[in-house]
């Protein structure tokens, strides 16, 4: 992978992780999305990675009419690159993933690489009081869900976005989904430049250990040599430590609440412009620049926010 001094900084604003009780700072309504998209691209994230929720309740909600609440507003308010979920929330139908990304076609689209277990529970003995009666339930769920990404999935996803030009953050949670891109990619069904985001410490995925990094990023120069774009992605506590690592031999990061709620120990992120903030202190003291927008289109080949629909 050819090192660049410019980084490029996702930042995912709300997932479908984390629930209201967990953090005040969890943007739900649409207004808090946009304006947590727009703090973001503001601080410095290229690319702003979304799903919607219910505005109510704060459960994740993969309508189209969710998404089109928010996306022209960032739009009109930053030059960021929109990456739309195709991942939704574990539990929901492919075509309920996918309804956003194919309403809006938007320059970047997650996908998912690989069915695996996607373990939340863990998350039920922080809290003893939960503000809606979703949100333990859904926690309790992941037990016994097995978060599907077939390869008649992955398949369906690229043949459809692909037709409209849309790129894709491929989310690679363990070794065997770097092998899954690799056998798309030998079949001609994506082509380089890959936008890999290595996925670290989501229990039912490789955990977040620097051995771990660094056998997740030796697995993806042996797949593709030259062919992809590193980044990283660290959940909770592992943030910042992972996306130093990455930073410091020439990756490029994510970060924002859908992957963690802390700016530190013990101290809850007031934004996701703040955990960018903390990011672009990491990389700019290492020396390296933060990637504008246009610059990531560039690198990542993207078609360019004129060819969106929305």
């Amino acid at each position: 992978m050819a090192r660049t001094s410019k980084v490029i900084i996702t930042c995912a604003v709300t997932g479908a992780i984390h629930t209201p009780t967990m953090s005040p700072h969890l943007p739900v309504t649409p207004d808090e999305i946009a304006a947590a998209a727009v703090g973001a691209a503001q601080a410095g994230a290229a690319i702003i990675h979304l799903h919607a929720r219910d505005p109510e309740t704060g459960r994740p909600d993969q309508s189209a009419e969710a998404f089109g609440r928010f996306l022209p507003r960032i739009k009109q308010q930053t030059a960021a690159v929109v990456n739309i979920t195709t991942g939704g929330a574990p539990g929901m139908t492919l075509e309920q993933r996918l309804r956003p990304a194919t309403t809006f076609r938007p320059e970047v689209a997650s996908l998912n690489m690989g069915s695996m277990n996607f373990g939340l529970f863990p998350m039920l003995n922080r809290y003893k009081e939960w503000q809606h009666d979703w949100e333990p339930a859904a926690l309790e769920a992941s037990r016994d869900i097995v978060f599907r990404n077939t390869f008649k999935d992955i398949e369906t996803v690229l043949r459809t976005l692909g037709d409209a030009g849309t790129r894709f953050e491929f989310e690679c949670y363990d070794t065997a989904h770097l092998y899954n891109l690799a056998h798309f990619l030998d079949r001609g069904l994506v082509r380089a430049p890959l936008f890999v985001q290595t996925v670290f410490g989501i229990l039912g995925g490789i955990g977040a250990h620097p051995d771990d990094v660094m056998h997740m990023k030796r697995t993806a120069d042996r797949l593709f040599g030259s062919q992809y774009k590193w980044s990283v992605l660290g959940a909770g506590r592992n943030q910042l430590p992972v996306a130093a690592m990455s930073a410091a031999m020439g990756g490029n990061v994510r970060v924002g609440l859908e992957d963690s709620l802390w700016a530190g120990p013990g101290q809850l992120a007031t934004s996701n412009a703040q955990q960018v903030t903390l990011v672009r202190q990491i990389i700019e003291g290492l020396g390296l620049q933060v990637a504008t927008p246009d610059e990531a289109r560039e690198i990542l080949e993207l078609k360019g926010g004129d060819k969106v629909a929305f």
